[in-house]
């Protein structure tokens, strides 16, 4: 099972920058980029399991420090943007951990199979009867 978000703030890392994009004056000015970071094989929070499962996953979004890293800068704000960061990064983990339910084979019932051939009969005969009409 995956801690809640605020169990990991301690382990997280934040740097600020200056965004790119719309805002106008503001992008020079404020560093409203918010950049997570979060050493995956440090952390005390994951089973051994879980992080081989997250460093699978994730290999294209880790580091070559084994440090998952998550950008947020769609805000002008950057408390929002921490927010979204903190939200995506919670996002991410829940997605790469979750196990999905095994499929167990099955066959249709008698009463399917009976049903789909009549129904399969009935329109041969039905098409069958199509065609010239003698007289």
């Amino acid at each position: 099972m995956l801690p809640t978000a605020d169990a990991f703030l301690p382990e997280l890392q934040f740097q600020t920058s200056r965004s790119s994009g719309p805002g106008g004056q503001n992008v020079n000015k404020v560093e409203s980029r918010v950049e997570l970071r979060f050493r995956l094989f440090e952390s005390q929070l994951l089973t051994e399991e879980q992080k081989q499962t997250l460093q699978q996953k994730l290999a294209s979004k880790l580091t070559s420090e084994g440090e998952l890293l998550v950008v947020a800068q769609e805000d002008r704000s950057q408390l929002r943007n921490k927010e979204t960061a903190l939200r995506k990064f919670h996002e991410l983990l829940r997605q790469a951990l979750h196990k999905p339910k095994a499929r167990r084979a099955t066959k249709p019932s008698k009463g399917a199979v009976r049903q789909r051939l009549e129904s399969k009969k009935k329109h041969g005969d039905k098409k069958a009867n199509r065609g010239r009409v003698d007289y």
